[in-house]
């Protein structure tokens, strides 16, 4: 029987991550901001506000045992150079500060948690952490192309990465931490998708008969 009244429709609820209750500062604090930071990333690496001014720039050295990136700042000074050694097995990335190799200036590193994985997951340990806990923890998200940052274990949410070209920072998070992270990330994402096209291309060639299935 019609009441006149609208049926009470509920809205759903909306997830909220507790907020930052101390700074994360592993590069520098005047990367911190007391707002919520969105960055872009362009296909040359190029990091920008959602003004379009360049932030940060990215380049990639390959060396015979490492694979080596740079993050600029817009004026062209090394921030971080990121190194990853190739022949380990755990695709383990280190992250020193400025051009520096020395120990002492090793800010970060990040490695697979387990040797075969299906979804882009890292742990990050600082580096004056000797432990085995990481110190922050990358988890993919709905898709391939997103994934979201924690502080440890966890569900302290610190940043998150949109379809590998947008980033929503958390407040006093340092963004240039993040921005180094994320080249981890997107590097571990575009491995991955080179694997797959190499299989997708294996089981193409097998149905074709160009590659004999035995």
């Amino acid at each position: 029987m019609a009441t006149g009244q609208a049926p009470f429709n509920p809205v759903p609820a909306m997830r909220t991550y507790p907020p930052v209750e101390h700074p994360v500062v592993v590069i520098g604090p005047q990367y911190l901001a007391q707002y919520p930071v969105e960055l872009a990333v362009n296909s040359d690496f190029k990091v920008s506000d959602i003004n379009g001014t360049l932030i940060f720039q990215a380049n990639s050295k390959l060396l015979s045992l490492h694979n080596r990136r740079f993050l600029k700042d817009a004026a062209g000074n090394t921030l971080v150079n990121l190194r990853q050694k190739l022949r380990t097995m755990h695709g383990r990335w280190e992250a020193f500060r400025g051009e520096s190799k020395e120990k002492n200036d090793l800010l970060f590193t990040a490695k697979k948690p387990k040797l075969f994985q299906f979804k882009t997951e890292l742990d990050v340990f600082l580096g004056n952490n000797k432990g085995e806990d990481p110190d922050f923890k990358v988890k993919e998200g709905y898709s391939q192309s997103s994934c979201s940052i924690f502080l440890g274990d966890s569900n302290t949410m610190l940043a998150q990465v949109h379809g590998r070209h947008t980033l929503a920072i958390m407040p006093n998070v340092d963004y240039a931490f993040i921005v180094a992270l994320v080249v981890v990330i997107l590097d571990e994402i575009n491995a991955d998708d080179d694997g797959d096209a190499i299989l997708e291309g294996f089981v193409d060639g097998i149905a074709s008969g160009v590659i004999p299935s035995a």
